[in-house]
């Protein structure tokens, strides 16, 4: 990645998981982090799309994946794909134990039917 406008590395990631979810009670597949503020989100997979309403709202373009063995970056103002960046403040990824769709006992039985 050569333009680390927008990046923080400073900034710890907000939550173990999507705080937009967490705040109502929601659901998520897979989740991305913030690289300017930390913010963490639901991906565009994700029922509620939290990752790129975050974008939308605060104007910050760059995503890391915030799941186990990943470490690619995502622009959402030019749609690229970065396989890897500048390392971050720690944790890298949500917990471990942590399932995927999470998190554990508000995931819905039929949540692929959910998935976009």
């Amino acid at each position: 990645m050569s333009n680390v406008d927008g990046i923080d590395p400073s900034v710890p990631p907000s939550g173990e998981g999507c705080v937009d979810c967490d705040a109502v009670g929601g659901w998520w597949f897979h989740l991305r982090r913030c690289t300017q503020c930390g913010h963490v989100g639901c991906c565009d997979s994700s029922p509620a799309q939290h990752a790129t309403a975050h974008f939308k709202a605060s104007g910050h373009p760059l995503v890391r994946s915030f799941e186990p063995g990943e470490d690619w970056f995502w622009n959402y103002e030019t749609s690229e794909l970065y396989e890897s960046g500048p390392d971050l403040t720690p944790p890298e990824h949500h917990p471990l134990d942590q399932p995927a769709p999470g998190p554990a006992g508000r995931v819905p039985a039929n949540w692929s039917q959910s998935l976009h």
